[in-house]
């Protein structure tokens, strides 16, 4: 087996994608332990990847072919032996391409015409992995031995006291135990609705179970509002408090996370936080919240998953809204719960 010293990994979106990639970070480290690993990530995750243990030098790119391209001559210049590309499209596999890597692996499958770029192809046998396991073939294939997936965070304590501190700022009582919910997801078709998430969030607080957190980014911050405005318990909010890179410090705080098919899902199981998670026109076998103590709550139908953004049922949605609050809450109360400490 060929001992790689200098490796590049190129995963560089969306959120979730690059938790799912953790494990493979952590399986080629343990099969190459002299190796030293960059990773390319654009911009707006970066913070997330410089908490992933094991890198050890982050190329950040920016927006567009310039920022992709403006990146060419100092990869070049510090020589990789290896590139894997997990993203597998055009841009990544040109990129492994460019650096000048005499050695470049990916997907034989891979989109956009990007295994033509690799010196070497990995199959997948079937189309309904998970994306961990998924890329896990990958350190397979460059020796590393079949092992459960690792996912590794390095959490400071600034991050925590920083966490602890934004808390107090939103309303939080030392000792109160918190049931964190994401409401949004990058596609409308990915979305319980608002009401149903309000009323979900009341009966958490009713049955005393914990106080509810809701978090997400300032582009959720609308959502949220409707929310908290529908509901009849108290609430504490965080949309838009903290940057990406806090977020593993965050769900590591909290007991359980509510949540659609989204990034925070993938990070909240990386820590070891229970998860109950809503599923529409996605598949949970493919993205679903890796490792047990977590469920998928699905209303199944004929179309789904459909993988689309865009409705043609003839009942919007019907995925989604015909799962029932009562069974949500059902589900929510008989998961396992986190003991979280600050």
């Amino acid at each position: 087996m060929t001992a790689y010293q200098h490796i590049l990994f190129i995963k560089p979106s969306s959120l979730g994608d690059i938790v799912h990639a953790m494990p493979t970070l952590a399986a080629v480290r343990r099969a190459h332990p002299g190796a030293t690993v960059g990773w390319l990530v654009k911009r707006q995750w970066a913070g997330l990847v410089e908490r992933i243990d094991g890198v050890d030098h982050l190329w950040e790119v920016e927006p567009g072919v310039k920022g992709w391209l403006s990146l060419v001559p100092a990869l070049r210049a510090d020589r990789f032996d290896l590139v894997i590309d997990l993203q597998g499209l055009f841009r990544s596999a040109m990129m492994g391409m460019l650096s000048g890597a005499p050695e470049r692996i990916g997907f034989a499958n891979a989109r956009e015409g990007s295994p033509w770029f690799y010196t070497r192809r990995v199959p997948v046998s079937h189309p309904n992995m998970h994306a961990v396991d998924r890329y896990l073939l990958v350190a397979k294939a460059l020796g590393a031995e079949d092992r459960p997936a690792e996912f590794k965070f390095r959490i400071p304590h600034p991050d925590r006291e920083t966490v602890e501190r934004v808390l107090r700022q939103a309303g939080w009582v030392s000792g109160e135990r918190l049931i964190a919910v994401n409401v949004s997801a990058r596609w409308p078709t990915k979305r319980w609705p608002i009401a149903s998430f309000a009323a979900l969030a009341d009966l958490v607080v009713q049955h005393g179970m914990a106080s509810v957190l809701f978090i997400g980014g300032n582009d959720e911050r609308a959502e949220v509002a409707q929310v908290r405005k529908l509901m009849k318990a108290r609430s504490l909010d965080l949309c838009g408090a903290l940057p990406v890179g806090l977020l593993p410090a965050l769900l590591g705080r909290v007991e359980l996370l509510i949540t659609n098919d989204s990034g925070p899902m993938h990070v909240a199981a990386a820590v070891g936080t229970p998860v109950a998670a809503f599923f529409g026109p996605t598949s949970p076998l493919r993205t679903g919240p890796y490792g047990p103590d977590h469920a998928v709550l699905m209303h199944p139908l004929p179309c789904s998953p459909c993988f689309s953004r865009t409705c043609s049922n003839s009942k919007q949605l019907a995925c989604l809204t015909d799962i029932t609050v009562d069974r949500a809450f059902a589900v929510v109360a008989s998961l396992p719960r986190r003991s979280a400490q600050p």
